[in-house]
C-alpha cells in the first residue's frame, strides 16, 4: 500500500503531496504524472516495483491533486526545483526518473542541466519534444476543448455528468476499478456546486504556455534511457523520434499495447517492460 506523505516548499508556503512505495531502502524511482493527473496513476506500477525491491515515489505535482495550486510557477526550471527538493527531502542524490506526456518533455530538459540526478531515465509517450513559435499560443484554446487529458477538467453541473463524460474518455477505457478511482481522486466539487478536476486552470495555461515554446532535445544525452511507446500513443511517425534517436545515446525503445495512457488501460506489459529495463541497470 502507498503511504502518502506532504513535504513543505521551502522559502514559501507551498507543498508537494506524494504517494511512497516500497522500503526506504529500495533503489528509488520517481514516478512522474502528465498534465491533467496525479500520483494515483501510478497505483499498480507503484505496488509492482515495491513488490521487486523498488522504492517507488510519485508526486502531485504543483497545480494536481492534493499539491499546492498557486496562480504562477509553472515553467519547467520550477517543476524541475520542486522535483529535486523531494529528492533531498528523501535523502537521494539521484534516482531513475520517468516522466509521462508533458514531463516526457521536462524530464530531458532536468536530464541535460543535472545529468548526475539521473540512474536511469523512461520517458513514456511525451507529449511534443520539439517546440513551437511563440505566436501560436493563439492555437491554444483550441486545444484545451479537443484533448482528452483536458475534457474531464469540467466544469460538470453534477458528479454523474462528470462521470459519463470520463467512460468516453481514453485515459478511462474499460473502466476498471483503479480507472475510476483515479477518476473520483481527481475530482471535487466547486464552492457553486459544480463538479471539476481539482488541476487549475492557471496550471493549464502555465505548462502550455512554458511547454510548448521550449525545446525538449538540444544536445547529446548518454544517460541510459528507455522510451515507452504505446501502440496507439502520440509518437508514431519516424519524424517524430528523430530526436529520440539523435541525442539520446544509450536508448532503448520498446512498444507497448494500449494508448496513451498505456499503464492505466494495458497496466500488465507496461509494468513488464519498465521492471525489463530497470533490471538491466548497474
Amino acid at each position: 500500500m502507498a503511504v502518502r506523505h506532504t513535504l513543505p516548499l521551502s522559502a514559501s508556503d507551498l507543498h508537494l503531496s506524494y504517494l511512497d512505495w516500497g522500503a526506504a531502502t529500495g533503489e528509488p524511482i520517481l514516478l512522474l504524472h502528465g498534465l491533467a493527473d496525479h500520483a494515483g496513476v501510478w497505483q499498480p506500477v507503484g505496488e509492482a516495483l515495491a513488490a521487486a525491491g523498488f522504492r517507488a515515489i510519485a508526486p502531485d505535482l504543483r497545480g494536481h491533486g492534493d499539491s499546492s495550486k498557486p496562480p504562477q510557477g509553472y515553467d519547467c526550471q520550477t517543476i524541475i526545483s520542486d522535483l529535486q527538493a523531494l529528492l533531498r527531502h528523501l535523502g537521494y542524490e539521484s534516482a531513475h526518473i520517468l516522466g509521462h506526456s508533458w514531463t516526457g518533455k521536462v524530464v530531458p530538459i532536468w536530464m541535460r542541466q543535472h545529468p548526475q540526478q539521473f540512474r536511469s531515465a523512461i520517458l513514456v509517450d511525451p507529449f511534443f519534444i520539439g517546440k513551437i513559435p511563440k505566436w501560436s499560443r493563439v492555437t491554444f484554446p483550441l486545444l484545451y476543448r479537443v484533448l482528452p487529458f483536458l475534457q474531464a477538467m469540467g466544469p460538470f453541473p453534477s458528479h454523474d455528468a462528470a462521470v459519463t463524460q470520463a467512460k468516453t474518455l481514453k485515459q478511462y477505457r474499460g473502466w476498471s476499478e483503479h480507472q475510476q478511482q483515479v477518476f473520483e481522486d481527481s475530482l471535487e466539487q466547486k464552492a457553486d456546486g459544480t463538479w471539476g478536476s481539482k488541476f487549475t486552470t492557471a496550471a493549464r495555461d502555465g505548462i502550455f504556455e512554458d511547454v510548448m515554446v521550449v525545446d525538449g532535445l538540444t544536445e547529446p544525452l548518454t544517460v541510459p534511457t528507455l522510451l515507452i511507446k504505446p501502440e496507439g500513443g502520440l509518437n508514431r511517425t519516424q519524424w517524430q523520434l528523430k530526436p529520440y534517436y539523435r541525442y539520446l545515446k544509450h536508448l532503448q525503445v520498446c512498444d507497448v499495447p494500449g494508448n496513451h495512457w498505456a499503464f492505466l488501460v494495458e497496466p500488465t506489459p507496461f509494468i513488464e517492460t519498465l521492471l525489463r529495463f530497470l533490471k538491466q541497470q548497474p
